[in-house]
C-alpha cells in the first residue's frame, strides 16, 4: 500500500503535481480522515471525542495543469481544510483557550516590581492570555476556504516557479524525515506544537524548485507585505534532499522576521532515512530559535490603554516576548515498516528546552495500519507523552493541535482509532 501523506501529497507539489496528467486536465482529490481520539491529562479530566484528522488533516482540492508546450507546464492547486466531525473549516485543541502555565508565571514574575497590586497583574494577565489564545490557538481560525495549499505555477525545462500560499521548505524537510511522516500524535512536531516551532505553510510567497536525478532542492521567499517596512513579516527558506532506493539524506531551513521587522521563528533541519529489512529508519535533528515572537507587538498598547500607564504597557510588553521566547532542539527517532497491507511506525520524540523554564517533552509510542483497499484504511494510534519541568503539552493530530494538560510537568496519553479514505 502507498501510504497517503503529506511529504508525498505536498512536498513536492512544486515539481510532481503534474507528471501522470493529461495535456490539459483539472483534478478533484482529497482525503477524509476520522475517528475516536482519547486524550489523558486535561484539565476537564479525559476527552473522548470524535475527530478528523487522526492520521492526516481532512481535505479537498483541486489541481490543474497544461501542456504549452517547449517542456513547458502550467499549474494551479486549490486545497481546502475540511473538519469531517463538523464540517467547519477549524478547529481548536481540547484544552480550549487555556495556556500554558509558564506563561502567566513568567509574566507575573517579571511584572513584580510594577506599581500595581497581584490581582490587578493577574486580571491583565487573564486579559491579554484570552486575547492570545482566541486568536492564535487552533487551526485556521479565520476560517479561510483554502488554508491548506494556494498557489499558481509554472514548470520549465529549468525548474518550477510557484506562488500563493505554500508549505515552507523548513517543514517539507522535517517531514521527509519524520518516521510518521507527520501523521498522528507520533509525528515528531506534535511535542513543539504550542507555541508552534515551525512556520507551516507561507502565504504571499514565491518558491523555485528543481530536481535533477536524486536532488531535489528549493528556495522560497515570502513577502510580509506591510506598508512602508519591507522586512516586516519577511520570510526566506530553502531545503536540499538527496534520495536513493537505499537511503536519503537532507537539509532545511526557515527564517522569518516578526511584524516589527525583527528576526523571529527560525529552524534548521537535518535528516536522514536508511532502508534496513522491510522499512527505513528515520533519523532527524531541528534547531528552535525565536528571539522577537511574532504577533504580541500590540499587547503593550492595549495593556496602556487598559491601565493608563505607559511604563505598565511597555513592562508587560516586554514580560509576553520573554514568555514566548523559544530555545530548543527536537530530536527524533523512529522506523517505518509496511508488509503488504500492514504498515506500522515506532518512534520516539524529545523537545530538549534550553530555557531556563526548561519545558521538556519527550513522547513515544506506536501507530498501526491496515489496508482495507488502496484508498481506504484504518487506522490505531498509542502515544504517551511525558512533560517534565515546565512541559504542559497533550498530543493532536495531524488536523488538529493536542494543545496543553492540565498543569506544568503532568504527562498525557493518546488512543485514536480512525479510518482513512482518498479519492
Amino acid at each position: 500500500m502507498k501510504t497517503p501523506s503529506l511529504a508525498a501529497a505536498a512536498a513536492w507539489a512544486i515539481l510532481s503535481a503534474t507528471s501522470a496528467q493529461s495535456q490539459t486536465s483539472v483534478t478533484l482529490y482529497g482525503l477524509v480522515d476520522a475517528g475516536y481520539n482519547r486524550v489523558s491529562g486535561l484539565r476537564q479530566g479525559t476527552a473522548n471525542t470524535i475527530a478528523s484528522g487522526i492520521m492526516e488533516g481532512t481535505r479537498v482540492g483541486l489541481r490543474g495543469s497544461e501542456d504549452i508546450g517547449g517542456g513547458y507546464k502550467g499549474i494551479f492547486t486549490l486545497e481546502s481544510r475540511v473538519e469531517a466531525d463538523t464540517g467547519a473549516l477549524s478547529n481548536r485543541p481540547n484544552s480550549g483557550l487555556q495556556l500554558p502555565d509558564r506563561i502567566g508565571a513568567s509574566v507575573l514574575a517579571s511584572t513584580a516590581g510594577l506599581p500595581l497590586s497581584l490581582a490587578a497583574r493577574t486580571g491583565v494577565v487573564g486579559s491579554v492570555n484570552t486575547t492570545l489564545a482566541s486568536s492564535a490557538f487552533g487551526v485556521n481560525l479565520a476560517g479561510n476556504l483554502f488554508d491548506r495549499q494556494a498557489y499558481a505555477g509554472l514548470i520549465t525545462p529549468f525548474g518550477a516557479f510557484t506562488l500563493g500560499r505554500q508549505y515552507t521548505p523548513g517543514y517539507l524537510a522535517q517531514a521527509s524525515f519524520d518516521a510518521s511522516l507527520t501523521q498522528s500524535s507520533l509525528a515528531a512536531g506534535q511535542v513543539a506544537s504550542l507555541p508552534a516551532a515551525f512556520d507551516i505553510r507561507m502565504s504571499n510567497s514565491l518558491q523555485y524548485g528543481i530536481q535533477v536525478a536524486g536532488l531535489t532542492a528549493a528556495l522560497m521567499y515570502g513577502a510580509g507585505e506591510v506598508a512602508g517596512d519591507n522586512s516586516a513579516g519577511r520570510f526566506w527558506g530553502g531545503l536540499a534532499v538527496y534520495k536513493t532506493p537505499a537511503f536519503a539524506v537532507g537539509f532545511g531551513h526557515n527564517q522569518k522576521n516578526n511584524e516589527l521587522g525583527q528576526k523571529s521563528l527560525t529552524n534548521n533541519v537535518v535528516g536522514g532515512n536508511v532502508t534496513i529489512g522491510p522499512g527505513a529508519l528515520y533519523g532527524m535533528y531541528v534547531t528552535i530559535r525565536d528571539e522577537n515572537p511574532s504577533g504580541l507587538s500590540s499587547i503593550g498598547g492595549a495593556v496602556t490603554t487598559a491601565t493608563g500607564n505607559a511604563l505598565v504597557g511597555a513592562a508587560f510588553q516586554s514580560a509576553y516576548n520573554t514568555a514566548f521566547q523559544q530555545d530548543a532542539k527536537l530530536l527524533h527517532a523512529g522506523y517505518r515498516m509496511i508488509v503488504g497491507r500492514h504498515t506500522v511506525v515506532v518512534a520516539y520524540n524529545r523537545l530538549d528546552d534550553k530555557r531556563p523554564v526548561n519545558a521538556d517533552t519527550d513522547s513515544y509510542g506506536a501507530t498501526y495500519t491496515y489496508a482495507l483497499s488502496k484508498r481506504t484504511n484504518l487506522n490505531a494510534v498509542l502515544t504517551r507523552f511525558n512533560n517534565k519541568g515546565a512541559g504542559q503539552v497533550a498530543p493532536g493530530g495531524n488536523g488538529f493541535l493536542g494543545g496543553v494538560t492540565a498543569a506544568a510537568g503532568t504527562d498525557s496519553s493518546n488512543i485514536a482509532l480512525g479510518l482513512r479514505h482518498t479519492f
